[in-house]
């Protein structure tokens, strides 16, 4: 069925969305995870940047130092309404209430499995709570958005009578949520027809993506009447995580053509910062946002590319402030290589092409990873041409242990200057790439390292590594890599590697 923005056969499609993002509370609830106020306040204001209506900062009742960050970001001069998840107890109200928050997510429990399991009471005494903690936070002059946690399990009578008590006792919006992703399209597109026609205040979804179903289910319920959607960065949250913003919106913006009201070219940069953050890499196959998504290596897909981009890309990557990126190995074809020494400003011959091609399915071949810097060595020794590496490494010195702070020293020859530089970092890798960042800032301050990755290439303690980084640039991103014995020395090999390659293009 084509859905578009209008109203037909009784159902309202897509009419005035509002997006709640979770990302600052479900990134928490993600094992190994907690924002500092810095980091809070750093994805709430790209959240702010991006147009996202609503932000949860987070749940108040739990601890000092998070009523302390959730304070932040409420006074940071955001144009989002600030949110805090709360319990139906008035304590969690009063702490939301310090936090100078515009709203408050009130979440009750409606299935009977959580009525009776957790807070070990009966269905009347929920309803009589929730619509009493509604109408204190509402005479306290909050916003109210009151949610039914695990409602795909509850009944759905039940369901109805407490959202109508919590609206008699003046919440503002309602949300419904599958705590565990059990609903499908079909059952979701039912119950949100049901719901947003009978209820008095405008209906939320939540929905977690325990069987891969979030953004479908989430869709579904939009197209279904529901007026706001609870999503997170990369689809953020506990077990197998939330609906993913950029999916959601993307979905919506593409495929239904909705005018969200999101800047869509800050959903890759607003990724990336998260999971800098966050410490969760992105899953290279991740829909839109993954390392692979605009990214091409087998030839019939480049040539195609080249005749017209919509060959085997759904969208323009410029969209969602992405870039295409071609890699090499054993599945390339003439047509990247070809692709690839353009965007260098290389020029070959056939012949000359051939060899090149010969060499990178040999590395190919070899199981070998062929990085930007690699096929720049391969394409200059082949056409006989010799560039002298801007930045040099001269030496560095490391000093870790378990009662110090690892810290390093460089001293780089940068365009025939030379530079002394110290750094600190988690350990003793960390520290060195902060020292030669520091030492490079001069010709390049914004160089960003956006993955890395480590090897064994035989085994033992005196074992080959292989370290694979990517760096980015104004937006524009090099791969590169370093092969030693030396972890440390590998990955200075392959930082160097790609910062030269980085320095160059410009």
């Amino acid at each position: 069925m084509y859905i578009n923005k209008t109203k037909t056969e009784g159902i309202i499609l897509f009419e005035n969305i509002r997006f709640l993002d979770t990302t600052l509370r479900d990134g928490e609830q993600t094992p190994g995870v907690a924002l500092t106020k810095d980091k809070k306040l750093l994805i709430a204001r790209a959240l702010d940047e991006m147009g996202v209506s609503i932000i949860e900062a987070g749940s108040a009742i739990t601890s000092e130092g998070e009523r302390d960050s959730i304070k932040a970001v409420a006074n940071a001069g955001l144009n989002a309404e600030i949110c805090s998840y709360c319990r139906i107890v008035k304590s969690d109200v009063d702490r939301a209430l310090e936090c100078d928050v515009d709203s408050i997510h009130l979440v009750a429990p409606v299935s009977d499995l959580h009525i009776k399991t957790k807070i070990k009471k009966d269905r009347d005494a929920v309803r009589q709570i929730a619509a009493e903690v509604t109408e204190y936070a509402k005479d306290h002059g909050l916003i109210v958005e009151l949610s039914g946690e695990d409602a795909s399990r509850a009944d759905p009578e039940f369901l109805k009578a407490i959202y109508a008590d919590g609206v008699d006792a003046g919440a503002d919006r309602l949300c419904f949520c599958d705590t565990v992703g059990l609903l499908v399209p079909e059952r979701t597109t039912e119950i949100f027809r049901d719901l947003s026609s009978s209820l008095k205040a405008p209906i939320s979804v939540h929905c977690h993506n325990d069987f891969g179903l979030a953004t479908a289910n989430t869709i579904a319920a939009l197209a279904a009447g529901a007026k706001q959607a609870h999503v997170t960065i990369n689809g953020l949250g506990e077990r197998a995580g939330n609906a993913s913003l950029e999916e959601v919106i993307m979905s919506l913006e593409w495929l239904y053509k909705y005018d969200t009201g999101i800047k869509h070219e800050l959903i890759y940069r607003t990724s990336r910062i998260v999971s800098r953050l966050t410490g969760i890499p992105v899953s290279p196959n991740k829909a839109l946002v993954g390392g692979n998504a605009f990214t091409h290596e087998a030839g019939i897909h480049v040539h195609g590319l080249l005749a017209d981009k919509a060959t085997y890309e759904p969208m323009s990557p410029e969209y969602i402030g992405r870039q295409r990126q071609i890699v090499l190995g054993k599945h390339a074809g003439r047509s990247s290589i070809n692709l690839a020494l353009k965007e260098m400003g290389l020029e070959a011959d056939d012949a000359q092409t051939e060899e090149i091609f010969n060499r990178v399915k040999q590395m190919g071949d070899q199981g070998k990873y062929v990085t930007d810097a690699d096929l720049q060595a391969i394409a200059e020794t082949v056409l006989d041409i010799y560039k002298e590496p801007l930045v040099k490494l001269e030496e560095f010195t490391i000093v870790s242990g378990n009662r110090v702070t690892p810290t390093a020293s460089v001293k780089l020859n940068v365009k025939d200057k030379p530079i002394v530089q110290a750094g600190i970092g988690n350990g003793p890798v960390d520290a060195v790439i902060n020292a030669i960042r520091g030492a490079v800032s001069s010709c390049a301050e914004d160089i960003i390292l956006e993955e890395y990755h480590v090897d064994a290439i035989t085994g033992g303690t005196d074992a080959l590594v292989e370290v694979r980084v990517k760096l980015s640039k104004d937006g524009k991103v090099i791969t590169a890599s370093g092969a030693r014995t030396d972890i440390i020395m590998a990955s200075v090999e392959a930082v160097m590697n790609g910062m030269n390659r980085l320095i160059r293009v410009e």
